[in-house]
């Protein structure tokens, strides 16, 4: 990775302070995630992304392998392709909601859909950590920072 690609650790920590340490995608607490959690690249490097704080987002290692490379994935209701959320330029509230339960996000839209679609945001781990911070009075998370 070339040293203008590379994201040091005075950039990371704002990056994970600004997300409150949750998973900008899956909305997982990194305090009680057993994924390990990174800075991913929202466009990504080899697109041309740069490591900015403006293109950075806190994600658990789950949801930033699923990511990968992807800026875009086909919306499942639609069968029409849609970017992906972008947690600096897009409201979370405008895209995803939580089920009647509170444990799985359902999409608002091609974007919402396509993204839980691509990055399997209600993956068997995920919604039982949901469940069980649920029973603590932990989740659901206020994504209205």
């Amino acid at each position: 990775m070339p040293e203008s690609d590379r994201v040091g650790a005075k950039l990371r920590r704002s990056v994970r302070e600004r997300a409150g340490n949750d998973c900008e995608y899956c909305c997982s607490p990194g305090d009680y995630s057993p994924d390990t959690f990174t800075v991913d690249h929202i466009h990504p490097t080899h697109a041309g992304g740069k490591s900015v704080s403006e293109n950075l987002a806190w994600a658990c290692f789950g949801c930033n392998s699923r990511k990968q490379g992807r800026t875009s994935a086909l919306d499942p209701e639609t069968e029409t392709q849609s970017s992906l959320f972008n947690p600096r330029t897009q409201s979370w509230d405008e895209h995803f909601e939580w089920s009647d339960d509170q444990v799985e996000m359902l999409g608002c839209n091609t974007c919402g859909r396509a993204t839980i679609s691509a990055l399997d945001l209600n993956r068997a781990g995920v919604v039982n950590l949901r469940r069980l911070l649920l029973s603590r009075g932990l989740h659901p998370p206020d994504k209205r920072r």
